[in-house]
């Protein structure tokens, strides 16, 4: 069942040049899709388009079986949850607890169920020990983490991370990855990542790769992988794994198509044993 449909997209920030073009994708309800491209491909106009954050030119989007519209606009946004790239951006109150707390209020939550949702989405973060402290103090990942709590503690059926971890070293990285892929096992949540990290890519369910503002392949990863000089052709990459993994084959081993470093070791590690 599609919970985004996406219809003959057209959007322009400027008149005559198109930045979304003729664009219908559809996204299964509870899944990890990811959107990939380079640098003004359109991925994250797509994104912000589908969280109703940018007015489309021409086309139709459809959330949940309610066409985006003004009428509908409202209903909409509180079924979909956005995490931006800089999580400063996003911080209101003065310790974790109160910018948790913040979108509640703003939907009326009474104070007296307050500290169990608080208590309940930042433990799922890893975040129940920072409560009382200032946003500003913590890391690039903690901070993230703390934007996420406070986006899912809205309960929100579509959760869209608009370049979430494209500001963060690779220790913040990693825990955001592995955040985003806790809460689509837990949660089912419809997950939609836009990212340059192409490792992310390897762990999510579903592929659309962007370039000029069209969706030019659509895929599950190792379908997407598996088209190698395409890829190269709009300037993005296969995972290091999977080089890995294909040059091992070429030489006659007996490796999969792995496509993360952790499939690459267990790979390593069976051809070993069995020598």
């Amino acid at each position: 069942m599609s919970i985004i449909e996406i219809e003959h997209l057209n959007f322009s920030y400027q008149e005559g040049t198109p930045t979304i073009r003729d664009v219908s994708v559809q996204i299964e309800k509870g899944t990890y899709t990811t959107i990939i491209g380079h640098n003004g491909s359109g991925k994250s106009t797509l994104a912000k388009l589908t969280a109703g954050l940018l007015e489309k030119g021409s086309g139709k989007i459809v959330i949940d079986g309610l066409e985006l519209n003004m009428e509908n606009l409202n209903a909409i946004r509180s079924k979909v949850g956005v995490v931006f790239q800089n999580p400063d951006n996003q911080f209101i109150g003065s310790t974790v607890r109160d910018d948790i707390a913040f979108g509640l209020e703003n939907h009326n939550v009474p104070q007296c169920e307050m500290d169990d949702i608080i208590n309940t989405y930042a433990g799922k973060v890893g975040m129940l020990d920072y409560l009382d402290h200032e946003p500003i103090r913590l890391s690039g990942g903690q901070k993230q983490r703390v934007a996420i709590a406070g986006v899912l503690a809205m309960k929100p059926e579509i959760l869209i991370f608009d370049e979430a971890t494209s500001m963060l070293d690779p220790q913040g990285k990693a825990e955001i990855k592995r955040v985003i892929n806790q809460i689509h096992e837990e949660s089912g949540l419809t997950i939609l990542s836009i990212t340059h990290d192409i490792d992310e890519v390897a762990s999510s369910d579903y592929v659309i790769a962007m370039n000029k503002g069209q969706a030019v392949m659509r895929g599950t990863p190792q379908q997407i992988f598996a088209r190698e000089k395409e890829l190269a052709a709009i300037q993005l990459d296969i995972p290091f794994a999977r080089k890995m993994a294909d040059e091992l084959k070429r030489k006659g081993l007996p490796f999969s198509d792995a496509l993360t470093i952790e499939g690459l070791v267990n790979d390593v590690c069976r051809y070993a044993s069995n020598m």
